[in-house]
């Protein structure tokens, strides 16, 4: 009996279990309880395992499609049972990470089950070749654990995974092609894995789908272990996918990309890996300097109120507390201005995306139909030229843009030559721009006329705080829902909420759009730092809470300071902004991020606005402060039922009748 064990390299940057029996035609490899940096030990169960993957039996399959009480282990237990909301997080000292880590370029539509994998899927190929182990692997078996297992079907995480263990990027991946690839990839049964070295990989034998377990570290766990000519066990890893795309594993969590989206680490400035720095407070007046630490940022901070009182100390913005801390991270004054306008131009292309689709449906058994193009023409002024009607300009001030025609049916021909003459009798006519008649639908009253209480006429009205962040937000959620390009801000599954904002402030609100784009994402940020150490930015672990109330706490935020607000203010705009998402779950119908999420976008866009202003009318005056508000959060996430962190098991997911995307038994 050969037991696999895990060696760590020097050269290798991940804890990797390898062994090269001799052959012998069956191997039973003793799988050991999951501890970093294992070297032998307990073992707490077995797993069989065949000569070679061409010999597996058939009758895996079934073990594959359902969980087994012959695949029991010690490392899993059930989902109910974890409970570890922001551990991972809450170690360590300060909260500081580079902004360009929590606003990210990837692809939809989620964070956790797609962006986060498909790095995965590209570090552990990327380790197997250090090892020098890729040429001679023939076959990877790739197992999901609780939320990926449960609504990774519809989150694409198999497509994920499988694309990064091909070598691709979520920043860099042509999102056109991967639903030929994957389709591909199972149609021919095979994997290249890194881009170059061909395997033989069965979709159906080779994914394993436990939703009702999950890893102890995380409910977002995966497995990876490739497997050699004769079957025998190569290397084996495990992953999770904590929010946001940040992808750790257990031992190496702190130095590898708990605070950085990549995977190579030799490529990342030392500043952005190494995050055991002190906050202690600075030395008496009289004591000799000290030396800076070279490795902590100039402005750590823990919490708001920390971060409050940086700002007081140091009469400083918390937009300029970030960016001196960006420095830190070896970016430039020019780098730091480039990232933050890419982050922004590809959140404005995602808008203009969205509002131009041709597509009339979302992918996936709902069927759901598009709505930001028709939500968009019917604005009637919009801010990309063409996309509003074939001959509608780009505004500016005072300007006439056109409109748009009547529907169908409603039309009339042109008449006299100017707006507001009057050639027809007929009524609900009336003369529009260059001479045009048009004709409003007849009205229709819900309601009885002969009662005292007389039924209200349909009347539309035209709020555009309301219309135009409504429609930003969709706009972006069904770019992501379709799989395009999305900008991670803090998650995809609430990308909406933070562009649609921004939008807003750039078109209606900004003297200056530049400097509104730097100083809303630079303070967006620093929320966005504070929820991810003190509590989740993962539904996994908190519902939906943790995405569109997050993002909207952060867009809260950065409104506020692009308003001109206090960093007292801001913060408090950053409290309302949570404090009225409190509980909010998460329950996707069918796993896909479509009902309720991307309406759920539309209206923490809304609600962040209106959060904002809240805070800039109180005068500083309030009950919450923003640290009690993610503490509560923290709180309530870890009271919350799995049934509600992004499983579908249960709320809408359930009501409305849709099966759950899971594997057929």
């Amino acid at each position: 009996m050969l037991t696999a064990t895990r060696l760590r390299l020097p050269c290798a940057r991940r804890v990797v279990a390898t062994h090269l029996p001799a052959r012998i035609s069956s191997l039973r490899v003793q799988k050991p309880s999951y501890s970093p940096g294992y070297s032998g030990g307990t073992i707490s169960g077995t797993r069989h395992i065949a000569a070679s993957a061409a010999r597996r039996d058939d009758g895996a399959n079934a073990v594959n499609q359902r969980p087994s009480e012959d695949d029991e282990n010690g490392d899993a237990i059930p989902a109910e049972e974890l409970n570890t909301v922001g551990s991972h997080e809450r170690e360590h000292e300060h909260a500081v990470i580079s902004t360009f880590d929590l606003f990210s370029i990837g692809v939809g539509p989620s964070s956790s089950h797609t962006v986060g994998p498909m790095r995965a899927g590209k570090i552990f190929i990327g380790d197997l070749d250090a090892l020098g182990l890729l040429d001679k692997v023939r076959t990877v078996k790739i197992t999901l654990y609780g939320s990926l297992a449960a609504t990774g079907k519809g989150h694409h995480t198999p497509q994920a995974i499988l694309l990064g263990l091909e070598g691709s990027d979520p920043e860099t991946i042509d999102t056109g092609t991967i639903p030929s690839r994957y389709a591909a990839i199972l149609e021919n049964k095979t994997l290249l894995l890194g881009g170059r070295h061909h395997i033989t990989y069965d979709m159906d034998r080779d994914m394993v789908w436990r939703w009702d377990q999950v890893l102890k570290t995380h409910p977002n766990g995966m497995r990876f272990s490739a497997f050699g000519e004769d079957g025998e066990l190569l290397a084996t890893n495990e992953y999770f996918s904590v929010g946001g795309g940040f992808v750790v594993n257990e031992k190496t969590k702190v130095d590898e990309n708990l605070f950085y989206k990549g995977v190579d680490k030799s490529v990342v400035h030392g500043a952005r890996l190494h995050h055991t720095h002190s906050l202690s407070e600075p030395a008496a007046a009289g004591a000799p300097p000290q030396a800076p630490d070279p490795i902590q940022p100039p402005y750590p901070f823990v919490s708001g109120d920390s971060l409050l009182a940086l700002t007081r100390k140091h009469n400083m913005t918390i937009a300029q507390i970030v960016y001196d801390n960006e420095l830190h991270f070896g970016y430039s004054h020019e780098d730091i201005h480039e990232k933050l306008m890419r982050i922004w131009s590809v959140m404005d292309d995602c808008i203009r995306t969205g509002v131009s689709a041709a597509e009339e449906k979302l992918p996936g058994r709902l069927g759901l139909r598009r709505r930001a193009p028709m939500l968009y023409r019917r604005l009637m002024r919009g801010f990309y030229p063409g996309l509003a009607s074939p001959n509608l300009q780009q505004i500016g001030a005072g300007q006439a843009t056109g409109r748009i025609d009547a529907p169908e049916g409603f039309g009339a021909d042109a008449g006299a030559a100017s707006w507001g003459s009057h050639s027809g009798s007929g009524r609900g006519e009336r003369m529009g721009p260059g001479g045009k008649i048009s004709a409003t639908r007849p009205t229709r009253v819900v309601g009885s006329l002969d009662h005292p209480v007389t039924p209200m006429p349909p009347r539309k009205t035209n709020i555009p705080a309301m219309d135009f962040l409504s429609c930003y937000a969709i706009a972006v959620n069904e770019v992501n829902a379709s799989g395009g390009r999305i900008v991670t801000s803090p998650t995809n599954g609430a990308a909406g909420v933070i562009p649609a904002v921004l939008k807003y402030i750039v078109e209606f609100v900004s003297d200056d759009p530049e400097k509104s784009v730097v100083t809303f994402l630079l303070t967006a940020a620093a929320i966005g730092m504070l929820f991810k150490r003190g509590s989740t930015i993962s539904a996994a672990e908190g519902g939906c809470q943790a995405e569109v109330g997050v993002a909207c706490s952060m867009a809260s935020a950065g409104f506020a300071a692009c308003m001109g607000a206090s960093p007292e203010t801001v913060l408090q705009a950053a409290e309302i902004g949570i404090e009225h998402n409190l509980g909010l779950t998460c329950d996707p119908i069918d796993g896909l991020v479509q009902v309720p999420c991307i309406e759920r976008n539309s209206l923490g866009a809304v609600k962040a606005v209106t959060a904002a202003q809240l805070s800039m009318a109180s005068q500083n005056v309030y009950s919450v402060t923003l640290d009690e508000a993610i503490e509560a959060m923290r709180l309530t996430a870890a009271d919350m039922s799995v049934k509600y962190k992004e499983t579908s098991l249960s709320g809408l997911a359930r009501t409305v009748k849709i099966p759950l995307t899971v594997p057929a038994c």
